[in-house]
């Protein structure tokens, strides 16, 4: 439990983009989202392709470690995945952004939507405008998406972004898919 603060006493605000889209909200990072991340990542479906060791998360602490890497993300390089909101709900559905810690095959932008908001599009609109502020923020060509190659579902919001599968590559030794959206390709059709 954390104890009160003294008055006048200032804890470090974590800010950063905010974007909306037409259903979402992309933002930063807030307590209030540890749970339902830990709840995304306790379902074995989902935990296989975006837990860090494939494992469903089954504890609280395993939960709070999860989305303090992803927060700390953006507190180390300045930018990271995005908390992800359903703006009609103020549900969080998942986390969509860009990933790049040391030993990555590239400069990721990933996606990890909770099951019962899989199937709406939300995937792509999100994934969508995180490319858009990546190629806005960012002097890179590429974005990489890190896919397992079983991972059909996450292959099907790669071709929706016009990605292409380039190569195979080892992700920390499982097999996983690199599929690239250019800038020259993302301009083109946006």
């Amino acid at each position: 439990m954390i104890p009160p603060l003294k008055p006048g006493a200032r804890l470090l605000e974590v800010t950063g983009p905010r974007i909306e889209t037409e259903h979402l909200i992309l933002r930063p990072w807030r307590a209030s989202d540890i749970a339902p991340n830990a709840a995304m990542l306790s379902d074995p479906g989902t935990a296989r392709f975006i837990a860090a060791d494939g494992k469903p998360v089954t504890t609280e602490i395993a939960g709070w470690r999860n989305a303090a890497v992803i927060s700390g993300h953006w507190a180390l390089h300045g930018f990271g995945m995005f908390a992800v909101e359903e703006k009609s709900s103020g549900s969080y559905i998942g986390r969509v952004g860009p990933w790049c810690p040391p030993g990555w095959p590239g400069f990721e932008v990933g996606w990890g939507i909770a099951r019962d908001f899989r199937g709406k599009g939300y995937a792509v609109e999100a994934a969508s405008a995180s490319i858009d502020w990546v190629f806005d923020s960012f002097e890179i060509d590429e974005i990489m998406h890190c896919i397992e190659s079983t991972n059909t579902p996450s292959q099907g919001v790669a071709r929706s972004l016009g990605a292409r599968k380039e190569r195979e590559i080892d992700l920390f030794g499982k097999p996983a898919d690199a599929w690239i959206t250019s800038r020259a390709a993302w301009t083109r059709r946006n």
